[in-house]
């Protein structure tokens, strides 16, 4: 029989706001000392109260527009009934019934809701298990959450999703969504049905995936895992599975809750919040930049590069807006603009990637070796060798003066096309490599390449293969 999958993510952030959700200690992700950004709000001291962080709400709200959603007039926050050592209160302060956000769709799938609450502390377990710690640093974060539809089929479709989520985030500047640093946190329900039926089967909700190859992994182990169970007869019961990233498999954590057993109920100490009543919320569509996809059809329509470069431009954006500049420099031309999405793709990420201390040229230098490149006052290997220099974080920019040009004169770069210069550098090839030539006298095209390579390397990249090609043909006549 053919199971079905069905899977839904739910998604936590923790938002870059300056303060907390509901006090105003600091919001910081980094502080590593343990209850340093507390206060009794936070730490829920008796007496205390809690007032709502307006930027966070403001946050979830952009974060509604780029994902196609209704925003929310009225929204109210609900009190969430739990008892775990984390949640000083005893509860926590979410949202049920009334969301800032509701539906939208990001890469073919649905989202049901995108809500705002308060993220708990954070337990600390002791090497010698005889009991733990418990850091209030991140309690009262503010914590944005998406819920999906349960309509992803695949582990690849969750990955891609959750990673292009990611990219918004950043984009529009509401999260950093680092995953190793807990600032992006996914969580999947997982179940399967035999092909034919329409219920959904018994689903198992899988917490701790803290990357995205944990939350294709986990997801593809489920699925296996609850199909096997059924075909000995097994009862899938529902449950929160944590996942072993050791042992790469899921194991039971405990019975999972439904929403009626956390006593959703209005928190009596926060005021109702009708969206269109507060100006700093109206006109967010404008604060809104050029998403992802936006921006990969932009490339695609416009200048025709590879889908491959496109994804570099798009995933790191400090590069996409490097290469927008450069594009501007460049003009209408694509063959221009081609030739340089090449060279920002792989070699000067290959030199960023071999030397931390590389930087990015400035765009003026850049536009203009790829023009000089393109012009053949430049081989390719001279451009490689340019392009070490102006990623060198020591080089000086002098005003007024053209850096690629004055590196490529001073080491002899500039490409030579006049065949007179090149006279004596292809008789030198020919005496240190006479049987070659010889060969190629005798009709094998194939060396004619070799030969070729030589004079690059004699004149260093500065001659002109094309020249050098006619000098060495006209040798065999």
């Amino acid at each position: 029989m053919k199971y079905i999958p069905t899977i839904g993510l739910e998604i936590h952030v923790e938002l870059k706001t300056k303060t907390k959700m509901f006090c105003l200690c600091l919001n910081d992700s980094e502080e590593k000392r343990a209850n340093r950004n507390i206060c009794p709000v936070c730490t829920a001291q008796p007496g205390s109260l809690p007032v709502i962080n307006k930027e966070a709400v403001k946050s979830v709200l952009r974060v509604g527009l780029a994902l196609g959603s209704k925003l929310a007039d009225f929204t109210e926050w609900d009190r969430k009934n739990y008892f775990y050592p984390d949640i000083p209160k005893g509860y926590q302060i979410s949202q049920y019934k009334y969301p800032l956000v509701s539906g939208g769709n990001l890469k073919g799938v649905e989202i049901t809701r995108v809500h705002l609450e308060e993220d708990t502390a954070r337990s600390l377990h002791t090497a010698h298990d005889d009991g733990s710690l418990i850091d209030f640093n991140r309690a009262g974060v503010p914590l944005m959450e998406l819920v999906t539809e349960p309509v992803i089929e695949t582990a690849k479709q969750a990955g891609d999703f959750a990673r292009e989520l990611q990219l918004i985030l950043r984009y529009i500047g509401v999260s950093e969504a680092s995953m190793e640093k807990g600032q992006m946190r996914v969580e999947a329900n997982i179940s399967i049905r035999p092909e034919g039926q329409k219920e959904f089967g018994t689903k198992i909700e899988v917490k701790n995936l803290n990357s995205f190859r944990s939350v294709e992994r986990a997801i593809e182990y489920e699925l296996k895992r609850q199909e096997e169970a059924i075909l000995r007869g097994e009862e899938i019961v529902q449950a929160t599975h944590g996942w072993d990233e050791v042992k790469q498999v899921t194991f039971l954590q405990r019975k999972k809750e439904s929403s009626h057993d956390y006593r959703y109920f209005p928190d009596p100490d926060l005021p109702k919040i009708y969206i269109s009543q507060i100006e700093e919320f109206q006109n967010l569509t404008e604060t809104i930049p050029e998403l992802p996809e936006a921006k990969r059809n932009r490339y695609r329509d416009n200048y025709g590069i590879k889908d491959e470069d496109i994804e570099s431009f798009v995933v790191d954006e400090s590069l996409g807006s490097f290469f927008d500049r450069v594009v501007k420099l460049l003009g209408e031309d694509k063959d221009l603009i081609k030739l340089a999405s090449n060279y920002v793709t792989s070699d000067l990420l290959g030199l960023r990637k071999n030397d931390l201390t590389a930087v990015l040229p400035t765009d003026k230098d850049f536009a203009e070796l790829i023009k000089m490149i393109k012009a053949g006052e430049l081989s390719s290997r001279a451009g490689k060798d340019i392009l070490v220099e102006l990623v060198n974080p020591d080089l000086v920019s002098i005003s007024g003066v053209d850096m690629v040009k004055k590196i490529a004169e001073e080491k002899g770069l500039i490409q030579k096309h006049n065949e007179a210069d090149l006279f004596e550098v292809v008789d030198k090839v020919i005496a240190d490599n006479q049987k070659i030539f010889d060969d190629f006298k005798q009709g094998n095209e194939k060396v004619l390449q070799f030969l070729i390579g030589q004079g690059m390397k004699e004149t260093k990249g500065s001659a002109n293969p094309a020249v050098l090609a006619k000098l060495f043909t006209d040798k065999t006549k």
